[in-house]
């Protein structure tokens, strides 16, 4: 899941300062379980928008936010309140906001920071999971990311620093490789460890990336 956070209010009415008529659009998927872009979220937005002095025209829930043929579809039922404002706010991941951006031709401003791809551990924490780096390593790792756990994102095991299982760099965090250690020896996999791996290629994490499934 995309996990996101709601910018500052202040920082909001920045990007509106020029702005007087407001539509809201949210996500059904990622920000609604983030609380960040629901009903409630944008239901409480208006409201503080109109304590500001600003008038919200209309706002919707795109379903989700960042499938650029549903939000077109979406958006073309909110045509008469889309024509009504100088501006939208997107109450969605960065994704969203673009794709947002890309079907409509007033600006299109975020409410939310996106900060990573992430678990829900229980309602209102999340915990950072994956980097999207383009080549998984899960398979021999014991389900114990190495990229995204590990301070450093090393692949041959750990750097030496940890202390009592936790990160130098974090001591908040466990270190990785003691995970993934203790987890393969749990299965028996301990084998796994003594390959050494060739450093990763980047190259497939080169931004910006495109997949056609079945090219």
């Amino acid at each position: 899941m995309i996990i996101s956070k709601q910018k500052p209010f202040e920082e909001i009415l920045n990007f509106l300062e020029d702005k007087q008529n407001i539509f809201i659009t949210g996500c059904s998927l990622c920000a609604t379980s983030c609380m960040t872009g629901g009903k409630q979220q944008i239901d409480e937005m208006k409201e503080r928008l109109e304590q500001s002095g600003k008038t919200v025209t209309g706002s919707t829930v795109l379903d989700p936010s960042c499938h650029k043929l549903q939000v077109r579809a979406s958006l073309k039922k909110c045509k008469a309140e889309l024509e009504d404002a100088d501006a939208v706010l997107c109450m969605a991941c960065g994704d969203g906001a673009q794709t947002v951006a890309s079907v409509v031709k007033i600006p299109v401003y975020p409410a939310n920071d996106t900060l990573f791809i992430g678990e829900i551990e229980r309602i209102g924490q999340f915990y950072e999971a994956c980097k999207a780096c383009g080549q998984c390593e899960l398979g021999w790792t014991a389900g114990v990311c190495p990229i995204t756990k590990c301070a450093k994102s090393l692949l041959n095991g750990p750097c030496g620093g940890a202390k009592n299982g936790k990160c130098e760099v974090n001591v908040e965090n466990d270190c990785a490789w003691i995970l993934i250690y203790n987890k393969l020896k749990e299965q028996d996999l301990l084998d796994t460890l003594l390959e050494i791996k060739d450093p990763k290629d980047y190259s497939k994490a080169a931004n910006p990336r495109k997949l056609v499934v079945g090219r």
